[in-house]
């Protein structure tokens, strides 16, 4: 797994600013520079600077003060500053530095050990520091965090209507004693990851998992709108996806789990207990109400109570189950199945997934990004051509996956981001079709589905730009468009590029491109040394070298060939 971080030079002597250039580049480290405090907030305002550079015995640097607004400004932006100065500089501007929010300095003229040596250190202390972050993230919810960041205490309070979804495997301590503890682990792993990416989506908190038990939040941690409707949003997927799992399972005679859901909305009571170890829960009488929904629910079915129907009822089909007993509670309760969401409010009619109306009333994103890359991967599973072995849905995924990492670098917003991804997901799906204009087809059948998947025209042209942009007939006219010819092209600067040339070469066979070794060699390196190029920094920070390593290895090749 690469490591990428931004680096900010802060400097007007150029020579310096080579000199560190020369020193960093590599090893995913994102060398930007410029001379001035003031051009240094325009880059911070777009990008997530991992550590900041600053030449303080540099006559544009106006002052500490400067250096404290900035650091201070952009906090949420910057993780460690250090300075830098001559060796001959006094010991209080090092001091005023620190003081002002630098946390080390750097002495010059640099000496290559100690520079990367300390350059190292903060590496390591920075994606330290971001693991922690996501574990802390993973154990408590976003608003809890936040108040025990600031506030050093998180207080209890009191929610009127929030909503608690129960699911349980049916009979797993049977299931469990049968299987050995690692593959039980890593098939309740498997699950709960799944329900974990269904919650993300909409916008619900699982609050914890006790064995099989997995038990959920909606309107206790955050304020999006129709907590309940979500949550039986989430709750048909969870269900459907088990569902999907079982009939895998029947048709390569695997074992198979089944589950349990319960849902209710009520009044809770939400806080923290501990003092070493901190464990978010909730209480109250809805919580038990929403477990004995759960305990009595079918297998593979959802059960609610009258108060869920009661306040959506209308955007979904239920099954009464009458009165029914409620163990532990000594009495009984109303009950429903919730069967399915209404044609009407639904992704094409189907009952399964919300419609662009149900994710506006929700305030979700009215683009439906997931379930649009999951019909994209079925299209190119089901039907790319034997002779595709390239441009396949590897390739697809590995764009998609180096468009985030570039994107992520850039600094670009969270829409830019969905138009690029949704891009890099259909750049090649016109192989389906054709090997020849392929990016015609491409852009074809995303105009044609997208608005499905509530896209809507601005965007839809925009993507199709992007996508046209991969053709390399012509060149990339903005970031986005650079940002995906560079991760269509990323393997030519990675150490797997061997692997993938040689499926292209297979590919163009299958085409009637025939090529002795030499000639393939020659291809290779006109390509890569006459034709290609990385544009952005990024991308020319972390691939260029690879790049040409290939280039002198490919040459290499070919005067032995000869």
């Amino acid at each position: 797994m690469e490591r990428l971080m931004n680096i900010l030079i802060i400097d007007d002597v150029e020579d310096d600013v080579q000199a560190l250039r020369k020193l960093l580049i590599g090893g995913g480290n994102i060398v930007l520079s410029c001379p001035s405090i003031d051009q240094a907030a325009l880059i911070i305002q777009q990008k997530d600077i991992a550590l900041i550079l600053v030449n303080c015995d540099s006559q544009l640097f106006s002052s500490m003060e400067d250096f404290n607004t900035l650091l201070s400004t952009f906090s949420s932006n910057i993780s460690y500053a250090l300075l830098m100065t001559s060796i001959q500089q006094e010991s209080t501007k090092i001091m005023r530095g620190f003081h002002s929010g630098a946390i080390d300095f750097i002495y010059k003229p640099f000496q290559e050990f100690y520079v990367k040596t300390k350059i190292a250190h903060y590496k390591s202390l920075y994606f330290k520091d971001k693991r922690i972050g996501q574990l802390l993230g993973n154990i408590l919810p976003r608003t809890v965090l936040d108040d025990l960041n600031v506030q050093g205490k998180y207080s209890p309070k009191r929610i009127d209507e929030g909503v608690v979804i129960f699911t349980d495997f049916v009979d797993f301590s049977l299931k469990a004693k049968a299987m050995k503890p690692l593959k039980l682990v890593k098939r309740l792993e498997y699950y709960f990851t799944r329900f974990d990416e269904i919650l993300d989506r909409y916008k619900l908190e699982k609050i914890k998992t006790i064995g099989d038990a997995y038990m959920v939040l909606g309107g206790v941690t955050e304020d999006n709108e129709e907590p309940l409707l979500r949550a039986c949003l989430a709750a048909i997927e969870m269900r459907n996806f088990m569902r999907n799992e079982r009939t895998l399972a029947k048709a390569f005679k695997r074992n198979f789990w089944e589950i349990r859901i319960g849902i209710h909305t009520g009044p809770l009571v939400a806080g923290i207990i501990g003092s070493k170890r901190y464990s978010f829960d909730v209480w109250g009488d809805t919580v038990n109400i929403a477990a004995r929904a759960q305990q009595v629910s079918q297998i593979d079915e959802i059960t609610v109570t009258k108060e869920v129907v009661q306040q959506i009822g209308h955007y979904f089909e239920w099954i009464s189950l009458g009165i029914v007993p409620i163990k532990k509670r000594g009495g009984e309760m109303e009950l429903f199945q919730l069967a399915k969401l209404k044609n009407e409010y639904s992704l094409y009619g189907k009952g399964k997934f919300p419609n662009v109306f149900i994710r506006n009333k929700c305030k979700l994103q009215s683009v439906d990004f997931d379930h649009m890359r999951q019909d994209v991967i079925q299209r190119l599973k089901a039907n790319l051509p034997d002779q595709i072995v390239y441009h396949d849905l590897f390739h697809t995924l590995n764009v998609e996956k180096a468009v985030i990492r570039l994107a992520q670098l850039e600094g670009i917003s969270e829409e830019e981001l969905l138009l690029v991804r949704t891009a890099a997901l259909y750049h090649d799906i016109g192989f389906i079709y054709t090997n020849e204009n392929n990016e015609l087809h491409a852009v074809r059948l995303m105009e044609k589905m997208l608005p499905t998947f509530g896209y809507d025209s601005l965007q839809i042209q925009r993507i199709r730009s992007l996508i046209l942009a991969t053709s390399g007939m012509i060149e990339p006219q903005n970031l986005l468009e650079q940002i995906i010819c560079d991760a269509d092209h990323d393997y030519l600067g990675r150490a797997d590029y061997y692997t993938i040339a040689a499926k292209l070469r297979v590919e163009l066979e299958n085409y009637g491109m025939t090529l002795t070794d030499k000639q393939w060699l020659q291809k290779q390196i006109d390509y890569l040394e006459n034709i290609h190029r990385y544009y952005t920094i990024p991308a020319i920070s972390i691939r260029d070298r690879g790049k040409l390593n290939r280039i002198n290895e490919l040459k290499k090749q070919l005067l032995l060939a000869d």
